[in-house]
């Protein structure tokens, strides 16, 4: 959205617009990245009213001696500071920066008189969502029942463009289908292929590929259901997206700003089930927990070293880029000791819950390898024995 508010401007203010991502200035040429700031102000100039609008400007200007700049980028950040404060006035012209790492970029540009001025875009809210839902939904045919409220709601997190692309999904999914209105189910297939992508049915899997997948993601659903903390699980499947075998989907009820740390344990614990669910039932583990893994020790990391909440207290630690910068041997060692304890009380508590519902597990796990894909009220009629489990074609 910065970019679309940076054109909004431009056009509501009548004024000329001036677009530069950040890397497309720099040359491994010495002098050419300084030359190219500034034709981009000498255009500006010529052009006033306009609006220099660079992006990436993390990239373009990051922090000097920290060690993520070189020699072209300090240039470029001089010139730009030159620009700025130069003794050739900007009449008539306005500087905008866009960054999703403001922490990155050199301190001297933030200063009064250069970009002083800071505007935060989060990502849209249900609201939000529902209206940019709306915009893109006009001139297509919907049928009367869809609502678009609820997709909306299936959706934190996504962006602008994330809800664009779902909005085109669902028209071409209702094409394929030979369907003249767009329904439902093109929409929660949609959401489905954004963010996980499509369908990949031409893979061919092993049937114990097939055992194990369906028990895996499973597990996640049954700790995930088993945990207060945890977000609701909308859908388990086992058809495979994109890199994955299969996929367990959490919709939170509602937009949040703040997690607390039983929603951190709970996120991990749901994230350890399926590698619990493996080693239950089939007394080993496999491969498909790697991305499980990584997202679980992240969280615990990130507890321990930005969020204080581990043993050692309330004490900023770094974050993930530069945390290796200023530990010394011990603290770090304390700090891995730290996560280390926090994966290991998700994945016990993952295989404690998994342990005393074992049979839920089997129960879900086999009817979902018929079915292949269940949704939430599938899942809790299953669980509640309303529905019986599918039963494997001979």
């Amino acid at each position: 959205g910065k970019t679309l508010l940076a054109k909004a401007l431009a056009g509501e203010s009548e004024a000329n617009f001036i677009a530069v991502k950040g890397p497309q200035l720099l040359s491994m040429w010495v002098g050419e990245s300084e030359r190219a700031v500034r034709e981009v102000f000498k255009k500006a100039r010529q052009a006033a009213p306009c609006i220099i609008f660079l992006d990436e400007l993390d990239a373009l200007a990051p922090r000097r001696g920290a060690g993520g700049g070189s020699q072209v980028t300090e240039r470029v950040v001089s010139q730009l500071l030159t620009e700025l404060d130069g003794i050739e006035e900007l009449k008539g012209v306005v500087v905008l920066g866009a960054t999703n790492r403001l922490e990155l970029v050199d301190p001297a540009l933030l200063r009064p008189g250069r970009f002083d001025r800071q505007v935060m875009l989060d990502q849209p809210d249900v609201a939000g969502r529902e209206a940019i839902l709306s915009v893109h939904a006009r001139g297509k045919p919907f049928d009367t029942t869809v609502d678009l409220r609820a997709v909306a709601r299936q959706t934190p997190g996504f962006s602008g463009a994330d809800l664009a692309n779902v909005i085109n999904e669902a028209a071409i999914q209702a094409a394929r289908a030979d369907r003249e209105q767009i329904v439902m189910r093109d929409l929660d297939e949609a959401v489905l292929r954004v963010l996980a992508g499509p369908e990949r049915k031409s893979r061919v899997i092993t049937s114990h590929e097939k055992n194990v997948v369906a028990y895996h993601e499973v597990g996640h659903a049954l700790v995930m259901k088993s945990l207060p903390h945890a977000d609701p699980v909308s859908k388990v499947s086992i058809i495979s997206r994109g890199r994955a075998l299969g996929i367990t989907v959490q919709r939170p009820s509602e937009d949040r700003y703040l997690i607390s740390r039983e929603q951190l344990l709970a996120r991990m614990a749901g994230a350890m089930g399926g590698r619990a669910a493996e080693e239950i039932i089939f007394h080993t583990t496999t491969t498909g927990a790697r991305q499980d893994i990584e997202v679980t020790s992240d969280i615990a990391r990130r507890m321990v070293c930005e969020f204080g909440m581990s043993a050692l207290g309330a004490v900023a630690l770094g974050a993930r880029e530069d945390r290796s910068l200023t530990l010394s041997d011990e603290v770090a060692a304390k700090i891995d000791a730290e996560v280390s304890l926090l994966v290991d009380e998700a994945y016990a508590t993952a295989k404690r819950i998994l342990t005393e519902r074992y049979e839920d597990l089997v129960k879900v796990s086999e009817h979902l390898k018929v079915v292949e894909t269940i949704d939430a009220d599938e899942l809790d009629a299953v669980l509640a024995g309303e529905l019986a489990p599918a039963i494997q074609p001979a």
